[in-house]
């Protein structure tokens, strides 16, 4: 599959009340591997099978939550192109060129607000830091890893307004593709309560939850290669007095495998594993209201309210 345009997800910026204890909870807790520091205070992150050299930005504020989240194009051309079809789109706000730098190793950015209230961008190049086994003869995973030591950052599940026309921005313009919906109502009368979109052939690489208020961080999503690495997040979780939401258990969207739990700040974690393999001429899948705890919760089948209502 040629995976042209937006790429990947390739970094998100989230807001932490503490810096140190964030810094020791993502290094110790969550297995992520600091990759540098910068003037504004920001730290950055990577996951040890991640070639770029960061896809966590960290940095301390009065509020917990995502500043923004970043995709990988293909080229700066596509950069180009696409910044120039967002502004004509008449769907986003806030459109703004980052320079070369500004975050580090990395090159200029175009930063838009989505119609949900989350800010966004586009970015070119990034500097390959190489993973953490190296590309000769590489080991199946590196020695000396800690915590629970996901293998990439692989979505955000964005909580906002306006899911609808943000699912038009994304699809339409950036040429993404939904691969499950939940509605709600019918005919004439449906809702979208949750989107998720892909740009690549996973089962979304961003999703959009609906919510009263706009620009809330649901949760920020880490791969795993295996239910028995979720069980030890699980094991993790609990030795080290971490928050725990919900887990180890399934999704019914996406068929993926899910423990979710909270940082110091109150921002809402997953580790993930599994799901299908989604294709341009795979169907959409849809969930109706009905079902909605079965989508989220496969096993349970039951839509906790804490799941519905915290966000950062």
């Amino acid at each position: 599959m040629a995976i042209t345009g937006v790429m990947r997800p390739g970094h998100a910026a989230i807001r932490v009340l503490e810096l140190e204890p964030a810094v020791a909870y993502y290094t110790d807790t969550l297995g992520l591997m600091e990759t540098g520091r910068d003037e504004q205070g920001r730290v950055y992150f990577k996951c040890w099978d991640e070639h770029d050299a960061y896809s966590v930005i960290v940095h301390e504020a009065d509020s917990p939550g995502l500043e923004y989240m970043g995709f990988r194009v293909d080229s700066e051309a596509t950069l180009d192109a696409l910044a120039g079809s967002i502004e004509g789109s008449g769907l986003a706000t806030d459109l703004k060129w980052m320079p070369a730098g500004e975050l580090r190793e990395t090159g200029r950015r175009f930063q838009f607000r989505a119609p949900s209230g989350h800010l966004f961008e586009l970015f070119a190049s990034k500097t390959a830091a190489g993973i953490a086994t190296g590309d000769l003869n590489p080991a199946p995973w590196p020695d000396g890893l800690r915590g629970m030591s996901p293998t990439h950052f692989d979505h955000c599940a964005l909580s906002g307004t306006h899911i609808q026309e943000t699912v038009r921005l994304f699809c339409d313009v950036l040429g993404f593709k939904v691969a499950e919906e939940i509605i709600v109502g019918e005919h004439d009368q449906e809702q979208i309560v949750g989107s998720f979109l892909t740009c690549s052939n996973k089962p979304h690489d961003v999703a959009f939850l609906a919510y009263p208020e706009p620009g809330k961080l649901h949760h920020m999503s880490f791969g795993t290669q295996s239910w028995s690495e979720l069980l030890r997040a699980a094991d993790i979780i609990s030795k080290k007095d971490v928050m725990l939401d919900i887990g180890p258990t399934r999704h019914g969207v996406t068929r993926g495998q899910t423990i979710y739990f909270f940082d110091p700040s109150g921002n809402r974690n997953e580790v993930f594993a599994g799901g299908y393999l989604h294709y341009p001429d795979r169907p959409k899948i849809r969930w109706t209201g009905e079902e909605f705890g079965r989508a989220i919760f496969y096993h349970t089948r039951v839509l906790h309210d804490r799941f519905k209502e915290v966000v950062t």
